[in-house]
């Protein structure tokens, strides 16, 4: 089975109102006067990082992805729960994961270790407190809403390439240094935790992009049951990512950007003519529901190039 496909299958199981029909990121549960925010996200070597990546940087990347998850519908971290495959460098992910949870106030609440062949994978559960009622969802866009980037697109893309590609410094053979910026955009997302506590009170719908902004902008789509246009010209990307791609800042490459995926913006639709509260870029708009969930400058993607990162 594909991604889809199973996850299709699960929802016959996740017949709870706080699974939200699995068609959104975290679970909601009101527990008394409280309501609470759980996700859970998991990392593969070979398919999230690098091989040989620094076990540091794993830790963080581990927890911040969880946490924006959180920040995407504007909940406070109350605390986190580790699955770990014990290997090589362990003593560098605990380093990794004190840095990360120290700079956004996290707790380790526990968790469970384990050792096995082959490549490592790693799990980790975030709990957070929803900071306003309704929490935001996948699924409140509507039509005549406009859709909104909080974050910019591209850099951990270009963090990837600038990882892998091989003999960039051409004919003298030396390897270019890859730039920090756009590695530690990649390594080391920041999660938009106040922006989103920020934003969730004024949203029609939230997430975060993950899997690449035009796949999740896909998704939002098809749970809110609308069509989502966004405007290629007005993707937020970055300085340094246009400063980095040149010449080449064609409609190809900044499709690409914006099919790759890990980026940790907040993606997000209000009612038109209303202003956010957090610095952010609007990118198009939210129709009726028509044929393609999905338009791009006012046409269908085609269909042989990816919207986004799928397993």
């Amino acid at each position: 089975m594909n991604e889809h496909d199973f996850i299709a299958a699960l929802r016959a199981l996740a017949t709870t109102p706080a699974a939200r029909g699995l068609e959104d990121d975290t679970a909601v549960i009101e527990i008394g006067g409280e309501t609470l925010v759980l996700t859970h996200d998991a990392m593969a070597e070979g398919t999230h990082f690098l091989a040989g990546t620094d076990m540091a940087d794993v830790a963080w990347k581990l927890v911040a992805v969880n946490l924006s998850d959180l920040a995407a519908k504007g909940a406070e971290p109350v605390g986190v729960l580790l699955g770990y495959s014990l290997g090589q460098d362990d003593e560098r992910f605990v380093d990794g994961l004190r840095d990360v949870l120290a700079r956004y106030d996290v707790p380790l609440l526990g968790g469970d270790t384990i050792r096995s062949r082959g490549p490592r994978t790693f799990g980790l559960t975030a709990i957070g407190r929803a900071c306003h009622t309704p929490v935001p969802s996948r699924s409140g866009a509507r039509p005549g809403d406009e859709i909104w980037v909080c974050g910019t697109i591209g850099d951990a893309s270009q963090g990837f390439l600038e990882l892998t590609r091989q003999d960039a410094g051409g004919e003298s053979g030396s390897p270019q240094k890859p730039d920090p910026y756009f590695t530690g955009k990649l390594l080391r997302p920041q999660p938009l935790l106040d922006e989103g506590k920020a934003l969730a009170p004024c949203v029609t719908a939230m997430m975060d992009v993950s899997d690449g902004l035009l796949l999740d902008a896909e998704r939002m789509a098809r749970a809110s049951g609308v069509t989502i246009d966004i405007s290629s010209g007005q993707i937020p990307f970055s300085a340094p990512f246009m400063a980095a791609i040149g010449d080449d800042s064609t409609f190809a490459a900044r499709r690409h950007a914006a099919s790759w995926g890990d980026d940790y913006a907040l993606l997000f639709t209000m009612p038109a003519g209303t202003r956010p509260p957090a610095a952010s870029c609007k990118v198009g708009v939210v129709l009726p529901r028509s044929e393609a969930p999905l338009l791009l400058d006012g046409s269908e993607p085609s269909p042989d190039a990816p919207l986004g990162y799928t397993h």
